[in-house]
């Protein structure tokens, strides 16, 4: 019986990726979580929603002055030709 020899074929392919902005595209939502006791606000398509949340929070909590911004964005990537 004769030698097998593993054969692999590679093929190079150019890649971009860039934000989703096609029209079917998922909405770009936004949160706020507070770096204090990791508690965060509900999730929105309009950031002021999460801005008033992070206000009523710090009024509530005068010793909670740090927050971490949430931006969850869609992307996409296709084969450059």
């Amino acid at each position: 019986m004769g030698t097998v020899t593993p054969r692999s074929v590679l093929r190079y392919e150019t890649w971009t990726l860039q934000p989703d902005r096609e029209p079917d595209a998922e909405p770009v939502l936004y949160a706020m979580q507070c770096a204090v006791d990791g508690e965060a606000s509900p999730t929105s398509e309009n950031f002021t929603e999460p801005q008033d949340w992070v206000l009523r929070h710090c009024g509530q909590n005068p010793s909670h002055h740090t927050y971490r911004e949430i931006i969850t964005r869609p992307w996409r990537t296709w084969r450059r030709t």
